[in-house]
């Protein structure tokens, strides 16, 4: 029975380690990877190319008018602009590069050679999801840290120097609700000065005002992260009689510094994953009613790098066969499909901040979608 026991053990190690044998990253795996990896930079160094030269001439006129120096426009913004743009496209890109060779591979029919000489399709799947894997991480390292610093600087580029930032990342009425029941309002705010024309600060119960302070040229202190006023007029409704306080030099601590008084998009895009988190959960904590627009997006910088696999795999099902039409058929449907993704995620998103679903189910109902589509397709890939 010992003896019997050992043997079965033996067979299972035997087994793991022929297994393991298959995932081995072989010639042929090599090549594929070569070839995937290959497109795709080859892909992404064009495209940046292209949109880098149009994105100048489009912009030169604000270059000049503005005094942007050489140094700054190729070795501050570019630099920073670039990294924006391949996550913007990255699975896209990935999706062309993925039906682009494997189109190839198919027409020159290496394809069935590789299934003739005994590869499975599903073993065939690992070189190409080795890559994806290269590529997703990359895109994950994007999001959650690398491209919160690049956007930083790429939007105060733009602020300076460009008619889209020169619109301002300030709104002329700023409008945020700071507890859950106080909301703020804030008129014609510098950002340099740290200061605004007036600032209105309402609380409410039960729909009535309770209270309401009106400050002019209320100042920011970025030191003491205090608001600072030289008059104020106060007015507060207690057991139904109003007081009314008019005073000078108001110094307070409001639940709101100035960095959230930015356009909330392009503040969010500056904060890597850790600030976004905390950022997050301070404004649930006061109540904001845009807590699902800022989820959306910290959802989004894990499900898009996760689509990579599944565009991968999309990719793959359909590009594998040789067919009629050759690469343009593969391309056209692919691209197809892609575009149908973008925009997914797109109603997906806007049906999150709508309050239609929640923002976690939003997000990742494309993958999902897509997911069970790339799983249909594979079963329909030649074997």
């Amino acid at each position: 029975m010992a003896n019997d026991k050992t043997d079965r053990e033996y067979m299972e190690t035997d087994t793991w380690h022929h297994r393991l044998g298959k995932l081995r990253v072989g010639i042929i795996d090599r090549y594929i990877i070569r070839k995937f990896i290959g497109t795709y930079l080859f892909t992404i160094l064009l495209l940046v190319i292209i949109v880098a030269i149009f994105h100048a001439v489009e912009n030169m006129k604000d270059f000049i008018e503005r005094n942007a120096s050489i140094s700054d426009i190729l070795l501050v913004y570019y630099p920073n602009f670039i990294p924006f743009f391949i996550n913007q496209f990255s699975g896209l890109i990935t999706f062309i590069a993925v039906i682009f060779f494997t189109s190839k591979m198919a027409y020159n029919t290496e394809i069935v050679a590789i299934l003739s000489g005994g590869v499975s399709f599903r073993r065939l799947m690992w070189p190409y999801f080795l890559s994806a894997a290269m590529i997703a991480f990359m895109s994950l390292s994007l999001n959650l840290f690398i491209l919160p610093m690049t956007n930083k600087v790429r939007i105060e580029f733009e602020q300076q120097y460009l008619k889209k930032g020169l619109r301002g990342n300030y709104e002329e009425l700023i409008y945020r609700q700071i507890s859950p029941n106080t909301f703020i309002c804030i008129k014609g705010y510098n950002n340099l000065s740290k200061s605004a024309e007036f600032m209105a600060l309402e609380t409410y119960d039960g729909g009535r005002i309770v209270s309401s302070l009106v400050a002019r040229s209320p100042r920011f202190n970025n030191e003491t992260k205090r608001w600072t006023a030289t008059h104020y007029l106060k007015r507060e409704n207690i057991d139904g009689v109003e007081i009314l306080t008019k005073n000078r030099n108001l110094d307070t601590m409001i639940n709101l510094s100035a960095n959230e008084l930015g356009k909330v998009n392009n503040y969010i895009q500056t904060l890597n994953i850790v600030q976004l988190h905390k950022f997050i959960d301070e404004q649930r904590a006061k109540g904001s009613d845009m807590v699902s627009a800022f989820e959306v997006d910290l959802y989004n910088r894990y499900a898009y790098p996760i689509s990579t696999f599944i565009l991968t795999l999309i990719g793959v099902s359909l590009s594998s066969r040789k067919v009629r039409g050759g690469m343009g058929g593969h391309i056209g449907i692919g691209i197809a499909l892609c575009f149908a993704y973008i925009l997914a995620m797109q109603f997906a998103n806007e049906f999150a901040k709508g309050g239609v679903l929640p923002p976690f189910v939003s997000v990742w109902m494309p993958n999902v979608i897509f997911a069970a589509i790339a799983a249909y397709l594979y079963t329909k890939a030649p074997k």
